[in-house]
């Protein structure tokens, strides 16, 4: 039996005791609520969700919460996983964008998500994080 609690992340030298599945393979569950900041170590989130392609069989995006305070107040957005880089050592996602042009990536309030496969949507996020659909 596979504890999905367990250290999945812990992959130094020499490390053959794996105790999970990782990071090859991972529950989504396991990197819910793992940081996302970018290569300047800036905070730019916490995964919220980890969505789904079913017509593919792929993920399609990380859904990333920022601003706000416990919850109030925050806004939704949506990254393309080929953008996100997991960093394993950290237990953290790495996103190479400027914060700045973060804070200015298309967004979604939480009671109002979007129509994630309206094509005009989606090329809308992959060209602001430079990603192909």
């Amino acid at each position: 039996m596979i504890d999905i609690n367990s250290n999945i992340y812990d992959t130094g030298p020499g490390n053959n005791d794996h105790k999970g599945p990782g990071p090859e393979l991972m529950g989504a569950r396991t990197l819910t609520g793992d940081n996302v900041v970018n290569h300047a170590d800036e905070y730019l989130g916490e995964v919220k969700e980890i969505m789904l392609d079913m017509q593919a069989g792929r993920i399609a995006y990380v859904v990333v919460a920022h601003g706000g305070l416990l919850g109030i107040g925050e806004k939704l957005f949506a990254i393309p996983w080929t953008a996100l880089t997991l960093d394993t050592v950290n237990k953290r996602f790495i996103l190479n964008i400027e914060k700045s042009h973060f804070d200015n990536a298309p967004g979604f309030d939480p009671e109002q998500w979007p129509d994630m496969a309206d094509e005009i949507w989606v090329d809308s996020v992959h060209a602001h994080y430079g990603t192909k659909t």
